[in-house]
C-alpha cells in the first residue's frame, strides 16, 4: 500500500463541526487506494462505520448470564457489574443509555453507576433486544472480529486492573471501561477499510509499529477513532480521552496506563512489543523495574487482583477501621487502643456492623465487607 499524506484538518470531516469545536471532531484523512472501490470521502467512510457499531453485537454467552443474573432471586449489583464489564457490547448499550437520563446525561463513566441509574430492571429490559452472537458461529458482518476483540479486550482489562494496584490508581471502576474499549477504533477500520489490519499494518510487528503504519496509511489511528466514537456516543470526556491518547508518546495517566496494559496483554499472548516503550510507561507511572518484571511474571495467573467498590458501603468511616483491624486479627482491646476508644465503643461498632451487613459474627462481617470490597 502506497502511502498518503493525510489531508488537511478542515478539508474532510464525518459531520458538520460546530463553531469551537476540537481537531477530534473533525476527523480528516486521506483516503488509501483501493482496487474495486470508489473513492470515498474518509468522512462518509468513518460515518458509515461508526453507525454499523450501532449494531455490534454482544457474546450470546455474555448476554444470558446477565439476563440469568438479574431474573435470579438476590439481585446484587456486583455480580451484575461484572458481567457486564465482560462484554464490549454490554458496556457500550449500559453506558449509552445511562448517560442519556435527563438527570445524568453525559454524566457516568462507570459500569456501577449505570446499573445503578437504569436498575437492574432497567438493564434486563434492553438485554432481551441486544444483538449477538455466537463464538462458533461468528457474527453477520463482522465475522470473527468481535470474539477476537473481545480477547485482546480482556486480557487489556486485566493487565489494567494488575498495574492499577501496583501504582494505585483511583479510577479502577472506569479503568474497567477504558482498557476494555481501548480499540473500538479498530472495529471502525475493520468496517471502513476493507483489509485493515493486514493490508495497513503489513509486515509491522510492535503496537509502536502497527501505530505507525495507520497514521501513515491512513492518516488517523485507531486511538483518536475510538475516541471520536466514545464522544459521538454522548460518553464522558474522561472516558474518550485516555482512550484517544493511549498510543500517544507523551500520553499521561490513564492514557499511558492503559498503553502499558495493552503491551502487556499483547506481550502476554507471545507477541512482539518494545520492552525499553513497556519500561519507560511503568516509570511514568511510578513503577520501577523490578515492579514491572514482577507484573509480567504474575499476570499470566492473575483474575482479579483485589474486589472493588462497586456497592455503596452501608458502613460508616469509623466502622470500616474497626472491621479492618478485626480482619486483621486485633481483639477488642487492641482495636480501642489503636483507635483511641473504650472497649464497649467498639463492641457498640460492631453489632451495629453486623446488623448493616447481615452477618451473625466476626468471622462473617469480614468475608461479606471483603467480598464487596469495602476493606
Amino acid at each position: 500500500m502506497q502511502a498518503t499524506a493525510p489531508a488537511p484538518i478542515d478539508d474532510v470531516q464525518c459531520e458538520p463541526r460546530p463553531p469551537g469545536a476540537r481537531p477530534w471532531q473533525a476527523l480528516a484523512v486521506a483516503p488509501p487506494s483501493r482496487e474495486g472501490h470508489r473513492d470515498e470521502g474518509h468522512g462518509r467512510r468513518l460515518t458509515s462505520a461508526f453507525e454499523a457499531l450501532e449494531a455490534f453485537p454482544a457474546l450470546a454467552e455474555s448476554r444470558d448470564r446477565l439476563v440469568s443474573v438479574i431474573v435470579g432471586s438476590r439481585l446484587a449489583v456486583p455480580d451484575i457489574v461484572a458481567v457486564v464489564e465482560s462484554d464490549v457490547a454490554l458496556v457500550i448499550a449500559v453506558l449509552r443509555l445511562a448517560n442519556q437520563t435527563q438527570d445524568r446525561r453525559g454524566g457516568i463513566e462507570t459500569a456501577a453507576e449505570a446499573v445503578a441509574a437504569l436498575s437492574p430492571e432497567g438493564v434486563l429490559a434492553f438485554a432481551h433486544d441486544l444483538q449477538t452472537f455466537d463464538l462458533f458461529d461468528g457474527a453477520r458482518v463482522w465475522d470473527a472480529a468481535p470474539g477476537r476483540f473481545r480477547l485482546h479486550a480482556l486480557a487489556t482489562q486485566r493487565a489494567a486492573e494488575r498495574v492499577a494496584v501496583e501504582v494505585g490508581f483511583e479510577h479502577r471502576c472506569r479503568l474497567m471501561l477504558t482498557s476494555l474499549l481501548h480499540d473500538i477504533g479498530k472495529l471502525v477500520l475493520i468496517h471502513a477499510y476493507p483489509g485493515y489490519p493486514h493490508k495497513v499494518h503489513g509486515d509491522a510487528r510492535t503496537p509502536e509499529e502497527r501505530i505507525h503504519r495507520e497514521r501513515r496509511e491512513l492518516g488517523v489511528d485507531h486511538a483518536l477513532v475510538g475516541g471520536v466514537l466514545i464522544r459521538r456516543w454522548g460518553l464522558p470526556a474522561s472516558i474518550a480521552t485516555p482512550i484517544e491518547r493511549h498510543h500517544n508518546v507523551d500520553g499521561e495517566g490513564e492514557a499511558v496506563l492503559l498503553r502499558l496494559a495493552d503491551m502487556l496483554a499483547h506481550y502476554e499472548r507471545g507477541e512482539r512489543v518494545s520492552l525499553r516503550s513497556m519500561l519507560s510507561c511503568a516509570e511514568s507511572l511510578g513503577m520501577s523495574a523490578a515492579a514491572l518484571k514482577r507484573v509480567i511474571y504474575e499476570l499470566p495467573g492473575v483474575a482479579n487482583p483485589r474486589r472493588r467498590k462497586v456497592d455503596p458501603c452501608p458502613l460508616s468511616a469509623r466502622e470500616v477501621s474497626v472491621l479492618r483491624l478485626l480482619a486483621e486479627g486485633n481483639v477488642y482491646k487492641q482495636i480501642a487502643h489503636e483507635l483511641g476508644l473504650s472497649a464497649s465503643t467498639v463492641r457498640t461498632h460492631l453489632h451495629n456492623m453486623y446488623g448493616k451487613l447481615g452477618a451473625v459474627d466476626r468471622a462473617q462481617a469480614v468475608l461479606i465487607a471483603a467480598d464487596r470490597g469495602w476493606l
